[in-house]
């Protein structure tokens, strides 16, 4: 069943409130949450734009019942954001997770035990909740099977087939799976068993950008910069970058996220080891207005991750008109496509051809920046919101056959 796209944008969030006997015809779709409490990682914000983007969606033939931590965080703003009392919602709690609800499940098989629930979306696969009842179908996003494609996992293969299993779990539970990049589809297909259940992928949108902060943060001294975002995890691959930012006398670099991770030391030894502190900045963590900032007036955007589902930050940069330099790696060449400059090596001279060659072309490049732009808006949760209500559809179709 398909639809138009829904006309307001994902981030004015005005959930419509239906006459009663409106609800009552609809079928109920529990969106999982759980993870907006987690507001500035990846699977936080997925959930809380997907969320808007679904309520705000007119005709939407559904009605959501949100799966959200408990009151008690409401403390954390993008919980609060959605106990406002206009939509139906379930509180998480420890008892609904799987390792307590497979024990329950027989005990409340003659009952419909998630109270009359038509659908059930698990919004991630590392989710510990799934519905009480066996006969709700489930909605399953993946957003990545990246232990794959880490050098740590490889070499434990014990690791990796306990993964996979959890993963196939989910799977077999499922009655369709979604992906937020066809990449990641590819690696489902190969590695685990769909036994026939379709397959989507849609992928994530782009919600506004921030409004930065008025002037340059305080840690960054007068200059130009290139810039990199993300915690401090070894599959971001930072290192590299340090290697040739120590080839140059006149490039600077700020690494902007979590840094209070054994990676996040080893990038500031090796940032003494070289003789960078003059021109390597960690500030760790910074706030939305100052990562605008940082995003609006870097001179490049450098993203030399080793694995990424989708890759938020290429596109995070690119909606500022920024190029963008990233490892040809997983998704990232999906969701840049051409308007990024590659690296196909982490060689650091080879690196810095590229930057060197990159910034050159886009300075002499008429329209770059709004070409840019252009490239980041085609991803939107307002279309991404309409292509998961048109698979809740097929599924509740197939199950009402």
């Amino acid at each position: 069943m398909g639809r138009s796209e829904p006309a307001r944008r994902a981030d004015t969030f005005m959930p419509i409130k239906l006459p009663l006997r409106d609800r009552a015809a609809l079928p109920r779709v529990v969106i999982d949450l759980e993870k907006v409490r987690h507001a500035n990682c990846g699977l936080g914000r997925f959930c809380r734009y997907l969320a808007e983007g679904i309520l705000s969606a007119s005709g939407r033939g559904i009605e959501p019942v949100l799966f959200l931590p408990p009151r008690g965080d409401m403390s954390r703003p993008t919980v609060r954001h959605f106990h406002d009392g206009a939509v139906e919602h379930i509180d998480v709690s420890p008892w609904r997770k799987e390792t307590f609800a497979r024990f329950l499940r027989p005990l409340v098989r003659p009952f419909r035990a998630d109270g009359g629930y038509d659908l059930w979306h698990v919004t991630s696969q590392s989710s510990k909740y799934l519905p009480l009842d066996p006969s709700v179908p489930v909605v399953l996003t993946i957003h990545d099977l990246n232990f794959l494609h880490d050098e740590r996992h490889r070499s434990r293969p014990a690791a990796v087939r306990r993964k996979l299993a959890a993963v196939q779990a989910k799977v077999d539970r499922a009655a369709a799976v979604v992906t937020i990049s066809r990449f990641v589809a590819d690696d489902v297909r190969q590695w685990l068993e769909l036994r026939g259940k379709p397959l989507h992928v849609v992928p994530n949108g782009l919600p506004p950008a921030a409004v930065a902060s008025p002037g340059r943060p305080s840690f960054l001294t007068p200059g130009p910069f290139l810039l990199t975002v993300g915690a401090a995890l070894p599959h971001k691959n930072c290192h590299v970058l340090l290697e040739m930012i120590a080839r140059t006398n006149d490039l600077r670099l700020v690494i902007a996220g979590r840094k209070a991770t054994p990676y996040g030391v080893f990038l500031e030894d090796e940032v003494a080891r070289l003789g960078l502190g003059d021109r390597v900045l960690m500030p760790g963590e910074v706030s939305d207005g100052d990562r605008q900032w940082l995003y609006e007036h870097c001179d490049a955007f450098l993203f030399p991750s080793l694995t990424e589902g989708f890759g938020f930050p290429v596109l995070e940069a690119m909606q500022c008109g920024r190029p963008v330099f990233a490892a040809r790696r997983t998704s990232l060449p999906e969701v840049a496509g051409d308007r990024a400059g590659w690296w196909d090596t982490f060689e650091p001279d080879a690196m810095l051809r590229v930057v060197r060659e990159g910034l050159e072309s886009s300075r002499s490049t008429p329209g770059f920046a709004a070409a840019q732009v252009a490239h980041a808006a085609t991803y939107t949760w307002e279309r991404a919101a309409a292509r998961y209500l048109d698979v809740y559809d097929e599924v509740l179709e197939r199950k009402a056959a």
